[in-house]
């Protein structure tokens, strides 16, 4: 009897070090003060300028609470030259940063940049739905460190390799960030479709087994938000301006799109007016001559 005993207690110990082993909270048991230092000092400023919609100032939220590692500032100058934001992550001590413009109220433009010295992005931002608007069922912890997934199309070509490179570099919480948790609850994914980046956040839940109250293998992802999609611009070389690196051929930008639509409007008035002329003239070339014996009779 004892030595069931002794065996029950022996699995019950060898199970708790498993357990103990796959627990981040332990690591500082395990390796020492060396799992607790913060070695990979990224950290990311986010912030907008003035002159923005009520929606994309939600999505500038929501990109700060999913962050971390990111700071905030106060709205920037629309006058003042891009290139003083530079100046601004250092004395924030970023050495990344999202930055986010509004033209004519309507569109948004995403400034993704390594200050001070580049590269930087510059996307055109579509199909904005923030976490607020959609409320879907995901949660996730907040602070918590998210897996990044990249689809394989951005390993084909050297630009879309730089993409993928600062986007982990922006996106990416630091291990042992004092602000974030030391586990994973959430994936960033970014997929390539139709020469553009759609971005989605899914929480991470696995399936818990009745029997033996352990996780199991399976995993299920559901949607957080929010959602929008980037469509690159130009590449520079420095932060926020420089030589140009790469310019996107398929980009249209917003304004010549809302001409192409005003001028098929304005082909379909100047046929119609070209069709009144032409009916106009048909009239006047129908006209019956006078008849010399139409007034003896009255």
């Amino acid at each position: 009897m004892a030595s069931q005993n002794e065996e029950t207690t022996e699995q019950t110990d060898a199970t708790y070090e498993m357990d103990m082993s796959n627990d981040p909270y332990m690591e500082e048991e395990r390796f020492g003060a060396a799992a607790k230092k913060w070695k990979n000092k990224q950290r990311t400023l986010v912030f907008c300028a003035r002159g923005i919609i009520h929606r994309y100032r939600h999505l500038m939220e929501d990109l700060r609470v999913l962050l971390p590692h990111s700071k905030k500032e106060v709205k920037f100058d629309k006058k003042e030259n891009l290139r003083m934001i530079n100046e601004i992550a250092e004395m924030k001590s970023c050495n990344n940063c999202i930055f986010l413009e509004s033209r004519k109220r309507q569109d948004l433009y995403m400034w993704i940049s390594r200050a001070p010295s580049g590269p930087s992005i510059k996307f055109h931002v579509l199909n904005v739905h923030t976490m607020s608007e959609m409320k879907l069922t995901g949660n996730c912890l907040k602070g918590s460190r998210p897996l990044l997934v990249f689809d394989n199309n951005f390993d084909t070509e050297p630009h879309w390799q730089l993409i993928k490179e600062l986007l982990s570099q922006t996106f990416g919480t630091p291990r042992n960030h004092p602000k974030s948790k030391p586990f994973y609850d959430h994936v960033f994914s970014f997929f390539i479709a139709d020469n553009r980046i759609w971005f989605r956040n899914y929480q991470i839940i696995e399936t818990t087994d009745d029997a033996s109250k352990t996780m199991g293998k399976d995993c299920s992802l559901v949607e957080i938000g929010p959602r929008f999609v980037l469509n690159p611009v130009r590449m520079f070389e420095g932060s926020f301006g420089g030589p140009t690196l790469w310019a996107n051929p398929l980009y249209v930008s917003p304004n010549a799109q809302r001409a192409a639509e005003k001028s098929v409007h304005a082909d379909k008035y100047r046929t119609r007016v070209a069709a009144n002329e032409r009916f106009e003239e048909r009239k006047k070339a129908r006209v019956m001559p006078e008849d010399e014996l139409d007034s003896v009779f009255k």
